[in-house]
């Protein structure tokens, strides 16, 4: 069984995101997006800064910065971006889109009702009680952002043309030499009627109904790989097997780089590394598993685990920024949770593509997944378990000599 709906066009960018180009974007943005944000509004409006008016409505005039960023937990130039990403589809076709006083909402206006939406989990009534307009009107802007955010934000996520950078990085951090990314899932809780017999597949081992997230992450937890859609019945190496990424390292175009010579006879080819829910491969290491470890065996699962604290992190920002797939979701339409997954996703690699660093000073949950048991995969490559031996072998050499 498949995702329920696949990204939309989601091979189409992948091209490496220019910092500078973002940063200029950045700076040009809020003027463009002022530009459009007067579309309907009053002379008196105009003359004043969307937020002034807007904080009027929603946290008592306050109009410190920082109250933006409580509110969207994002900063203002990162707002102002996106606002202009999204700017040509909320423009070319003009939807009558308005409060409950009848007056027209700027562009401004609904990125913020999206991004309060998604940031908040609060729900459409409370949307939209907060903004001033009704539960269907939040639903329709939130869903008009989303396919916005598709078609025009792909480029935040693709996978690095060099992997340099990220190998050097991982190296660094674990000692682990060609890492190229860690790899994890998290499960995205809903609110199903149990009575419903085909609702079972996506009843997981913890008795919660869910939808899977996988995603491959770099040292600085931007997603490079993500899909979303799988039921969370699945075991993670089904998943894995199943997603986009398998297809393309088993047919040679990721993980495809330069070899390490470890020993006269092995090479190291890049890999990724991920916990003992997946299988071991030669291009995915896991952790032994079992007592008792070697030395060897026990540095290595170290290094390892500290590889993997990258997606561990990831997924805790993610979902502690963006509730809407944090705690259960109620009622989702299977369709469309796919699609606004993987947006929160694109959001979370805007935020670190623009170094933006709004609430990073917040302490992150301490799991993704609370009360989620660890699953354990019994497949392993026999070449790959004992390529996972020479190297393991080799670090704690190197630990010893040192």
């Amino acid at each position: 069984m498949g995702p329920i709906k696949t990204i939309k066009k989601k091979k189409r960018a992948e091209k490496k995101v220019d910092r500078n180009v973002l940063l200029a974007a950045a700076a040009t943005s809020a003027s463009a997006a002022a530009s459009a944000n007067d579309d309907g509004d009053d002379d008196s409006s105009q003359s004043l800064d969307w937020w002034d008016g807007f904080s009027r409505r929603i946290s008592g005039g306050s109009t410190d910065p920082k109250t933006f960023e409580s509110v969207f937990k994002i900063s203002r130039k990162t707002f102002d971006y996106i606002c202009s990403l999204v700017k040509a589809d909320f423009t070319a076709k003009p939807a009558n889109f308005s409060d409950s006083n009848g007056k027209p909402l700027s562009l401004n206006d609904r990125v913020a009702v999206a991004l309060r939406r998604l940031g908040s989990g609060e729900s459409l009534s409370v949307i939209g009680e907060t903004f001033g307009m009704n539960q269907s009107t939040v639903s329709q802007i939130t869903w008009r952002f989303v396919e916005s955010m598709e078609e025009r934000a792909m480029h935040h996520i693709s996978w690095p043309s060099k992997l340099d950078e990220v190998k050097s990085k991982f190296e660094k951090i674990s000692g682990l030499p060609n890492c190229c990314g860690a790899i994890d899932i998290t499960h995205i809780v809903m609110n199903l009627p149990a009575v419903e017999p085909s609702n079972k597949v996506w009843l997981d081992g913890e008795k919660n109904f869910s939808m899977i997230l996988q995603a491959v992450v770099d040292p600085d937890m931007r997603f490079l790989d993500v899909i979303a859609g799988w039921p969370g019945s699945l075991s993670d190496d089904v998943v894995l097997k199943n997603s986009g990424f398998f297809k393309l390292v088993e047919k040679g175009k990721r993980l495809n780089g330069e070899k390490l010579q470890l020993s006269e006879k092995t090479e190291l080819r890049e890999y990724i590394v991920g916990d003992s829910g997946f299988p071991l491969l030669p291009w995915l290491l896991t952790p032994y598993q079992g007592k008792p470890m070697s030395l060897p065996q026990t540095e290595f699962n170290k290094r390892h685990s500290e590889a993997r604290k990258a997606t561990q992190m990831a997924f805790s920002k993610l979902k502690d920024r963006w509730r809407i797939i944090n705690g259960v979701m109620w009622m989702p339409d299977r369709n469309r949770l796919p699609r606004i997954i993987f947006v929160c996703c694109l959001l979370h690699n805007i935020l670190i593509d623009m170094d933006d660093q709004t609430l990073d000073d917040q302490p992150l949950s301490q799991q993704h997944d609370m009360n989620y048991r660890q699953r354990s995969c019994k497949l392993a490559d026999e070449a790959s378990s004992v390529l996972r031996d020479e190297l393991s072998n080799q670090l704690w050499g190197k630990n010893s000599s040192a």
